[in-house]
């Protein structure tokens, strides 16, 4: 048994519309989830907020108010694919940093345990609770919170790359990427806080394309076409 945090992109959930969620992705994702439950793991996952809140781009909000708005749009994110979750049979949960009503349940690592222990899949939302951190960092802050065994971030581009290979044909792919050549040549697979977390901790990292075909599963095995970021 794994313990497994699953980041899904915002973006990589939209399929092919490229805006909001695509609900054929998202029930093909629960599909692959519920397999990994159903194996015994125990899974938490962080979705992105940008579906609903694309960042800044002007100074008509505040930065801090800015990121207030993302942090409810990962919430809202959340809801709706737990709700496609227990479509597809699995019992879930929805923890944030902050109160959010009746919606959610406050987080900490006693109640994310007790969920895990009845075999939920437990949604962590609303990010780290303050501003100026991105969900990469929400992700890992969790993981090692929860002391995960791993992290899975399902993107729509399959690995890192040492350039943009939307830019550059030849762009080449990492199979394999200690934390700290992330860090170093700030690749920006994840934020750079993000990596400092998961350099300090330990904490592996396995990144692929959502749209690979069960790639999720695949991922958790170590089985798929992405790159493994190693804690080194």
């Amino acid at each position: 048994m794994s313990r497994i945090i699953l980041k899904l992109s915002g973006e990589a959930l939209a399929g092919a519309k490229k805006t909001g969620f695509d609900e054929e992705t998202c029930r093909r994702v629960a599909g692959q989830v519920k397999k990994l439950v159903d194996d015994g793991n125990e899974i938490g996952i962080v979705i992105g907020g940008g579906n609903f809140w694309r960042g800044r781009t002007g100074n008509e909000i505040d930065r801090v108010k800015s990121d207030q708005i993302g942090m409810l749009a990962t919430v809202m994110n959340c809801i709706y694919v737990s709700e496609i979750f227990r479509g597809e049979g699995m019992m879930t949960s929805i923890l944030t940093p902050f109160e959010v009503g009746s919606f959610t349940k406050l987080f900490s690592k006693d109640r994310a345990n007790k969920y895990f222990s009845r075999k939920m899949v437990v949604f962590f939302a609303g990010g780290t609770g303050h501003p100026f951190f991105s969900t990469d960092t929400g992700v890992l802050l969790r993981a090692i919170e929860v002391d995960a065994d791993c992290v899975l971030m399902a993107k729509n581009i399959d690995g890192v790359y040492d350039s943009d290979p939307a830019v550059n044909p030849d762009a080449k792919r990492y199979d394999v990427l200690p934390i700290g050549d992330v860090i170093a040549q700030n690749l920006q697979a994840i934020d750079m806080t993000a990596s400092i977390l998961a350099r300090d901790n330990k904490m592996p990292l396995r990144i692929f394309d959502l749209n690979e075909e069960n790639g999720i599963v695949k991922a958790a095995s170590g089985t798929f076409n992405g790159t493994v970021i190693t804690a080194e």
